[in-house]
């Protein structure tokens, strides 16, 4: 067995000083971007700090995915698709460095320009740059695309295409965002969306593609084949267009990146032992010590790689939907959070392994401060103050059982809040003053065996105070169908959280969230305080205000208890074969979205 560790290039706190002592960028073309200063890359950078430019082209990575599929448009509301094709199956004009907080350089894109206030950006396209069908990318293929996706796409979409004043042809290979709002990062995100094929859509309904076609993009790899519900197989294109651009030399360089899928962890994680699958995350620290002692560990045909980063724990746990009227009181929301056993739950599922979750910014320099909010953060604050819950300007900790399966002090904790409420248990139950039990649906996803380990033990504490919920779990299919509707009272609920919060919190936690569909609002959170803190943060004018906007957001969404933490990943723990490999520099995201698969590759030993 062997363990292999590496450390980040370098430390956030230095990117950040860095970016602290500069000013925005001005108009002239350039070939990055950065939310703050200038990108760290200079225009005549070969690669990314984090790619090796002499990756070796050939083989395959398998992982394994729990649950199904019924959809190859990852860019429409409609299907469950597999969420790797958004990242591997298309491009954008720009691309994201993560060895940076938010830097951009380009991809389909060859330059880029903005206003002296970021309020338009204009992009010059590659004149080399192709779709996998050989055709051209064209002006009129990026307008369709945002236009499409702003008006039928994904709701992740429409957010950005409201705020597009007007999108304008400036040249032959050049277009133009102006916008309608005071909004500096929206010269980054305009660059990050998807570019398809105008031409594949005539005559087709967009939004209502699933298996029937397959999105044309210009991405290194293209689906070759598939079965509904079983695997996916993307082939690298030979013929891809952007191999020698600085921000694709040495990655996406694997013939094949193939997603299996299972119906349950334990098929999954038995696919991988069998040598199946070869490429495997382990989220559990107790199953990674203790399990992972098959003989192609032990031969060394299997590798375990622990890696670090440097980026917010996000939040994992199980979400209140506050559009029950019994999750609607924070009393309520806060008992349900004290009869969770975590201490006990952690010792059971991972040896005590792995630290709680503290906060949604939790392992990073955005987390709130221990203690009463002071300096930027309480003046951000305090024109809330008579709406902020108990905790968010005092200072807010989860509570800490003795780690006994009876957690009486929670309890005790969990009745007062309750009876606070106007919930008391009679007869055995817990009922309000009209003798209604407190009743509620626990919803799961087929297959998540972790998930259903830590409920049945969640489920035996809730009976101490008389509450006796349904646990349902259903397929892929119906899972999101009902989250996406929010039909559901609580259900497992995993955000990854960035060192750039930006655009995307008002999709987490925006009041439009509330009533529209699709959203990421789970919880239903309709707060004015975490909308302007989102709002401070977009269009801070330095590095100082962003930071304290953000530990005041962070404030206001850990001490709305509208989640029930579990444990935090602060490292990330990978099995694979020992023919998989990536470079010893990682960037201060880690293993995020855009390392694996995208700079490793195969090479036999």
């Amino acid at each position: 067995m062997t363990t292999v560790l590496f450390q980040p290039m370098r430390g956030l706190a230095f990117t950040i000083g860095l970016i602290a002592a500069a000013g925005f960028a001005t108009a002239e073309p350039k070939h990055g971007i950065s939310m703050y200063g200038e990108p760290a890359l200079g225009a005549d950078f070969t690669h990314l700090p984090y790619a090796n430019p002499d990756a070796p082209t050939g083989g395959q990575i398998v992982t394994g995915e729990v649950g199904g599929f019924d959809s190859l448009n990852p860019y429409i509301r409609k299907g469950s698709v597999p969420w790797q094709l958004r990242f591997l199956a298309s491009e954008s004009l720009m691309g994201r460095s993560y060895d940076e907080p938010f830097a951009l350089y380009g991809v389909l894109a060859e330059t880029i320009e903005t206003g002296p206030n970021r309020e338009w950006v204009e992009f010059t396209l590659r004149e080399e740059a192709r779709f996998s069908d050989g055709s051209p990318v064209t002006v009129e293929d990026v307008m369709w695309s945002y236009e499409t996706l702003g008006t039928q796409g994904h709701p992740r979409y429409a957010g950005l295409w409201g705020k597009i004043g007007s999108m304008e042809q400036t040249g032959d290979r050049s277009i133009k965002f102006t916008f309608n709002v005071e909004d500096r990062e929206l010269a980054l995100i305009v660059g990050m969306r998807p570019i398809l094929k105008k031409a594949q859509w005539d005559g087709l309904d967009f939004a209502e593609s699933g298996l029937d076609v397959v999105p044309i993009t210009t991405s290194p790899y293209v689906i070759g084949d598939f079965e509904a519900g079983r695997f996916v197989s993307l082939q690298r294109n030979p013929d891809y267009w952007g191999a020698d651009i600085p921000f694709r030399r040495g990655t996406n360089v694997m013939d094949e990146v193939r997603l299996e899928f299972y119906a349950d962890g334990t098929a999954q994680f038995e696919a991988f032992k069998s040598g199946e699958v070869n490429s495997n995350r382990e989220f559990n620290a107790a199953k990674w010590d203790s399990q992972y002692d098959f003989p192609a560990i032990d031969d060394g045909d299997v590798v375990k790689s622990i890696l670090p980063h440097e980026r917010p724990s996000g939040i994992t746990g199980f979400v209140m939907n506050t559009r029950n009227p019994i999750f609607a009181d924070w009393r309520v929301r806060d008992a349900m959070i004290h009869v969770f056993n975590f201490e006990f739950i952690n010792e059971a599922m991972t040896g005590s392994a792995q630290p709680r979750i503290t906060s949604y910014f939790s392992n990073s320099v955005l987390s709130m401060q221990e203690g009463p909010a002071e300096g930027r953060v309480r003046e951000f604050l305090e024109p809330f103050a008579a709406d902020l819950l108990p905790g968010t300007l005092e200072g807010y900790d989860l509570p800490v059982s003795d780690g006994s399966e009876r957690n009486r002090a929670g309890i005790r904790a969990a009745i007062t809040q309750f009876e606070a409420a106007g919930w008391t248990v009679q007869d055995g139950a817990l009922k309000n003053s009209d003798g209604e039990p407190f009743e509620f649906e626990i919803l799961l996803k087929s297959g998540a065996t972790e998930n259903q380990a830590i409920i049945d033990m969640y489920v035996q504490s809730l009976e101490r105070v008389g509450i006796t919920p349904t646990v349902t779990a259903i397929d892929s299919a119906q899972y999101k169908e009902r989250t996406n509707a929010y039909d559901f009272d609580m259900t497992y609920y995993r955000r990854g959280l960035s060192l750039s919060p930006g655009n995307e919190q008002n999709l987490y936690w925006g009041s439009a969230g509330v009533t529209e569909p699709g959203t990421r609002n789970w919880m239903g959170m309709n707060s004015p305080a975490a909308e302007a803190m989102i709002e401070r943060l977009l269009n801070s004018p330095d590095q100082n205000d962003f930071l304290a906007a953000t530990r005041a957001l962070d404030r206001v969404l850990t001490s709305g208890r509208y989640v029930i933490p579990i444990y935090q990943w602060n490292i990330s723990r990978i099995a694979h074969s020992k023919n998989l490999h990536y470079p010893e520099n990682l960037p201060i995201y880690g293993d995020w979205i855009g390392w694996q698969p995208d700079v490793w590759w195969y090479e036999e030993k």
